[in-house]
């Protein structure tokens, strides 16, 4: 007989698609074009080091605490209310560079729609990021049935159909006896250790790669999480690591690594595709569907941390304005400055060198915060194993304390590594000299300072607010 509440249960197959929807990202490929052939080594390690711990250790969270509050819950049982209200600032905050990053990318696809030089302009680019960003807020204001039509819609015509036409449109490339850009021998396919510039690049493929802990919450609703849930990260994890090496390595055919423009360089793939298949009209068609999927991701992410951020506020954390909610339930304020202050970010692009460099930073910086909420997420999930054993998880990491330490132990160390060398400015920027590099560090070291302040200042406020009360 078979368990009516069963049938509600998510299936291995909706929890995969979930994970992909989430997290593959067409803006991401011309990053990993310029490893060539070595792509698929660091794919791996990405993978093995970070993508599958992430997802484990937050499922393991998620099912032992999955009341609202996500990863400030989490990181608060360990370590209190100061890191966990870090941590979830962490996980809000890096949207504030991530959304022009994605938006870039948007607008350079736009640009291909009509006129290709646009996609170098500047001033461009900042004015769709920034009508983007408001557009997208608005959008959100409305029920969530609105946002998952986006979601869903813009995932499969703006991400997953234009990955898999342009696999299609390289592999054919290749067997039509076409001009092979990188060597495929053994010797590329191992990473050069001793060039900072691909240790730098690392910083940029691991944001593609973030966000599989948000599907964490839905670990209780999955039949036999202790079986199938792994089974769910572990399928879509092959999907999305192999859309992104095959996609990865149809741009690096095609385009020269050096000239492999971080915000356009799909575009610019499928345009030099196009051409050799004498399909030109399919360019601005396709860049049309790319910059499409590109807003409604960022639709998409924009509600999920701000409604964890509310939560921070009603706690008293944050001040009293940011608690409010529309009659949809949706954290208006906390939206409004979220975008405002993503829209001040983006104008950081205007004193760079390049919309490509811009790109990076703005990728870096995004990089970078996330990181600090992962490496309190990784630590809190140890100390729980010790200090709460008593909580019942749904699913729990195998192996034990042994267990834990190795699989949130090697992400902490991929956290760090990965964190060090994201300050490294990418080639663009460093062909432009001193002062160039210098400002783009000094933009990263910034904005990991300031924004990790923030939490602090307003949590020592409302202790200091509460104490003066008592």
């Amino acid at each position: 007989m078979t368990d009516s509440g069963s049938k509600n249960k998510l299936s291995v197959f909706t929890l995969m698609m979930i994970n992909v929807a989430a997290i593959l990202s067409l803006r991401a490929l011309p990053g990993l074009a310029e490893y060539g052939w070595g792509l698929l080594f660091y794919l791996a390690l990405g993978a093995v080091s970070f993508f599958i711990p992430s997802a484990l250790v937050a499922a393991e969270l998620a099912s032992g605490w999955n009341e609202e509050g996500g990863v400030y819950l989490w990181v608060k049982e360990a370590f209190g209310p100061k890191w966990g209200f870090v941590a979830i600032f962490m996980q809000w905050v890096e949207n504030l560079p991530w959304f022009p990053a994605v938006l870039a990318f948007a607008a350079s696809a736009i640009a291909y729609t009509f006129n290709p030089q646009l996609a170098d302009n500047k001033w461009f680019i900042v004015g769709v990021i920034q009508i983007s960003l408001w557009l997208a807020t608005f959008l959100n204001f409305r029920d969530m049935k609105l946002s998952a039509f986006f979601s869903s819609s813009g995932a499969i015509i703006g991400t997953i159909v234009p990955g898999i036409l342009i696999i299609v449109l390289g592999i054919d490339h290749v067997m039509s006896g076409g001009t092979v850009q990188i060597p495929f021998t053994a010797a590329a396919l191992m990473p050069d250790i001793e060039n900072l510039q691909q240790l730098m690049l690392l910083a940029a493929m691991l944001i593609s790669f973030t966000g599989m802990e948000m599907s964490a919450v839905h670990v209780n609703e999955v039949r036999n999480p202790a079986v199938n849930y792994p089974k769910a990260i572990f399928a879509a994890s092959v999907l999305i690591i192999g859309l992104s090496a095959l996609g990865s390595l149809a741009i690096a055919m095609v385009v020269p690594t050096d000239g492999v423009s971080l915000s356009a360089g799909v575009c610019q793939a499928f345009d030099r595709l196009f051409q050799i298949h004498k399909m030109e009209f399919m360019t601005p068609i396709i860049c049309f569907l790319m910059a499409y999927g590109a807003l409604t991701m960022v639709i998409t992410w924009m509600v999920g941390p701000s409604k964890g951020i509310r939560e921070v506020a009603r706690e008293g954390f944050l001040p009293k304005s940011w608690q409010k909610i529309n009659k949809f339930g949706i954290p208006t304020n906390i939206l409004i400055i979220q975008s405002g202050l993503s829209a001040l970010v983006s104008c950081a692009i205007l004193f760079m060198p390049t919309v490509s460099s811009a790109f990076m930073l703005m990728s870096a910086l995004a990089v970078q915060l996330y990181l600090i909420m992962y490496l309190l997420m990784f630590a809190a999930a140890i100390k729980l194993r010790y200090t709460r054993p008593d909580v019942k998880r749904g699913y729990t990491i195998p192996g034990g304390k042994v267990g834990i330490w190795m699989v949130s132990g090697l992400a902490i160390i991929t956290c760090i590594f990965v964190f060090v060398f994201g300050f490294i400015p990418p080639k663009a920027v460093l062909d432009e000299g001193i002062p160039a590099s210098a400002g783009y560090i000094g933009f990263l070291v910034t904005g990991v300072a300031v924004f990790t302040c923030v939490p602090l200042y307003f949590y020592g406020r409302a202790v200091k607010k509460t104490r003066k009360h008592q």
